[in-house]
């Protein structure tokens, strides 16, 4: 059978840009890419890039306080112009767009700017009423916000529009305690705007280490945010301007604003996937073995939508194994086993690779070994902010199970620290390794006693078995 491309990639994201690029630019595949929206992806467009960028504006005040500290008199933000950062954001963002675009169609990469559904296991349909063939179809799409699922959910903003606002609102309510509520959260207060953050929970950040969340829950106050945990919205209402928060506690209050950031689900809905023999999990995931192959064998996923490890970085590495394997004749899977990741507080970070303390205990037998302290930088100016530093060690093996950061610069951090973890280093490794003074990240290779030991409790009868 005779198709129009070899690949058609659906979603113009991290994930599936890459994989076309190596499709098509390395291994000579015929590929097409559709992207309803702009060229890069959540990512590069509403999420890390943006975010980052809004994370530096933040710390603008935080750094003035800690210039008075070394002296500088006088020292002092001044008013954050809205307007005059977003102009600039916009004009970043659509710089990245065009290197995005650029790049696919210098590597022989055809792009249709419109939505692409699925029609069958090798037909795609566009927007514009025309399809196309290929042998093999790539589904890239990612994911999109969630709602609450309350009533008046329609009046509140979802993390997208945040970059998208024409003036900041003096009064904001933030909803959720995972890292992109925490981020925004930590932004939005940076930048002036009066801050409340409710989360279900009893600590933010569920799914990292428990002491470094409760670290970040603690930070989170400490910079003027209105924590309030085991809150939630139970519905909305218009109230002139402004909007009416009705909360689980019979309160009510009233917020120029409100921020969903309760989570993400894959973007499959519409997608024409009834039209396929592809399996999707509870979630609306697209389930796909470890090729990211689904159970149509000319269909693939990667990257948000199949909801394996929701990071760019893991769904680049999946396009691009994916291209590989099926172009490039170099089978190739991903590891999904030790990814390191971080969340971009202020001042200071959590980052994480491997297994938390609670996770190790559970496997087994655990040596810790962490310290607190406060870094050089921030006591001398009067903070009483603090760092942690831990590894976790298999008393058996040696091999460094998990490595868990809070403090400045926690991301760039665990991104080195990675490195040896994912080759499988022992404490010993870290040990012989020789500090560079005076830094925080010397902590991570001078600790030589554990500070506490977990071992797990065998029950007497099996033990005597």
């Amino acid at each position: 059978m005779s198709f129009d491309y070899d690949l058609f990639v659906i979603g113009g994201g991290s994930g599936g840009v890459r994989a076309a690029r190596v499709a098509a630019g390395e291994h000579g595949a015929r590929v097409a890419v559709a992207e309803e929206s702009r060229m890069g992806g959540t990512c590069v467009i509403r999420g890390c890039v943006p975010k980052k960028l809004m994370i530096f504006a933040s710390q603008a005040g935080l750094m003035a306080e800690e210039m008075r500290g070394y002296g500088w008199e006088g020292a002092q933000a001044g008013r954050f112009d809205w307007p005059v950062f977003r102009s600039k954001l916009d004009a970043e963002l659509t710089r990245l767009e065009l290197i995005y675009t650029a790049n696919l169609e210098r590597s022989g990469v055809q792009i249709f700017h419109q939505r692409a559904t699925i029609v069958d296991a090798h037909t795609v349909a566009l927007a514009d009423g025309t399809t196309k063939t290929a042998k093999h179809i790539l589904i890239a799409v990612g994911g999109r916000p969630a709602l609450p699922g309350i009533p008046g959910e329609e009046l509140g903003l979802i993390s997208d529009d945040l970059f998208l606002m024409k003036e900041l609102p003096r009064r904001v309510l933030l909803v959720g305690g995972g890292y992109i509520a925490c981020e925004f959260a930590t932004i939005l207060s940076g930048l002036g705007v009066e801050t409340v953050q409710v989360y279900r929970g009893d600590a933010v950040l569920r799914g990292f280490d428990q002491q470094a969340r409760d670290m970040a829950t603690v930070q989170l106050s400490e910079i003027g945010i209105d924590l309030r945990l085991n809150v939630t919205p139970t519905g909305l209402a218009r109230a002139g301007d402004r909007i009416d928060v009705a909360f689980n506690d019979g309160s009510h209050e009233e917020f120029d604003a409100v921020i969903w950031a309760t989570g993400r689900n894959p973007y499959t809905g519409g997608l024409g996937l009834e039209n396929t023999g592809v399996h999707l999990r509870g979630n609306g995931a697209i389930a796909v073995d470890e090729w990211s192959q689904t159970a149509v064998p000319s269909i693939f996923a990667v990257g948000d939508v199949t909801d394996r490890v929701n990071l760019t970085p893991v769904a680049i590495r999946e396009g691009h194994a994916f291209a590989d394997t099926i172009f490039g004749g170099r089978a190739r899977k991903v590891s999904h086993a030790t990814i390191a990741s971080a969340v971009y507080l202020r001042p200071h970070e959590v980052a994480q690779i491997g297994l938390t303390e609670e996770q190790a205990c559970a496997r087994g037998d655990v040596d810790v070994y962490a310290t607190t302290f406060r870094p050089m930088r921030s006591m001398f100016a009067g903070s009483n902010a603090k760092v942690m530093m831990k590894l976790l060690v298999d008393p058996g093996t040696d091999v460094v199970l998990g490595c868990h950061i809070f403090g400045p610069d926690a991301g760039e951090m665990i991104q080195l620290a990675a490195i040896p973890i994912t080759m499988g280093a022992t404490k010993a490794d870290f040990d012989a390794t020789m500090a560079v003074h005076p830094t925080a990240a010397e902590e991570l290779v001078t600790m030589r006693q554990p500070t506490r030991r977990h071992r797990l409790e065998v029950p007497a009868q099996a033990a005597t078995a």
